[in-house]
């Protein structure tokens, strides 16, 4: 099974000293043993300001086994419908589109997403499949 794997499992992992890092780290291990573990270029690019050059974004993920696929078209109008509805019903503003992109990413691909955020995701997304 294919999984996406949120920003905040590969900050904890590449972040020294974080709280998360040894959790998330067998959580990424264990998502590589049962499929590809994807991320999109929102993704990508909210990891980029941790490396001081392009090459070692995309080698340090290589190296964790992690795949860059190309955002889904599908998933836009998904991404935005569920903005839209936060908004709509108060939604707090710290929560920003690619947090919405990143689950309907998930969604289009028919993949699960790891993350830590999981009652977010399962608020907004009934239908996405988390990872354990």
């Amino acid at each position: 099974m294919t999984t996406v794997v949120d920003t905040c499992i590969l900050l904890d992992i590449l972040l020294e000293g974080s709280a998360h890092g040894d959790a998330s780290a067998a959580r990424l291990a264990s998502a590589l043993t049962s499929g590809p573990v994807i991320l999109n270029e929102i993704i990508a690019a909210e990891l980029a300001p941790l490396f001081s050059d392009e090459a070692g974004l995309w080698s340090t993920l290589a190296t964790a086994g992690v795949e860059l696929r190309p955002y889904p078209r599908g998933a836009i109008y998904v991404a935005g419908q569920a903005f839209l509805q936060h908004r709509r019903g108060g939604g707090r503003r710290e929560r920003i589109l690619p947090d919405f992109m990143i689950a309907a990413h998930a969604i289009a691909a028919d993949a699960r997403l790891l993350t830590r955020d999981r009652g977010f995701y399962r608020k907004h997304f009934p239908k996405l499949r988390l990872a354990r």
